[in-house]
């Protein structure tokens, strides 16, 4: 199967992430547990924004902005589910 190169999924992932993100489901890596992300506990200091698990603590997300960019990983998240239409 031949691949292709990121830009390929544009504008797929354009649909999926120009949505109010607090009301999307994520399944936690931690303890599988899956909530809305406004259930989440967010915890805000100099160095960034952590995203935490409301049942059992695990790191959900991290952001960090510094100027005109911005770093944003989901690195305890398995999944997001989003509802279309």
């Amino acid at each position: 199967m031949q691949h292709l190169d990121g830009n390929a999924v544009a504008g797929q992932l354009a649909d999926y992430f120009s949505f109010d993100v607090t009301a999307a489901t994520a399944r936690c890596n931690g303890c599988g547990s899956i909530a809305e992300f406004a259930r989440a506990m967010v915890y805000r200091s100099g160095a960034g924004t952590v995203v935490r698990c409301g049942s059992c603590d695990q790191v959900l997300a991290t952001i960090v902005e510094a100027g005109d960019r911005a770093w944003i990983g989901f690195s305890g998240v398995s999944a997001i589910e989003v509802r279309r239409g």
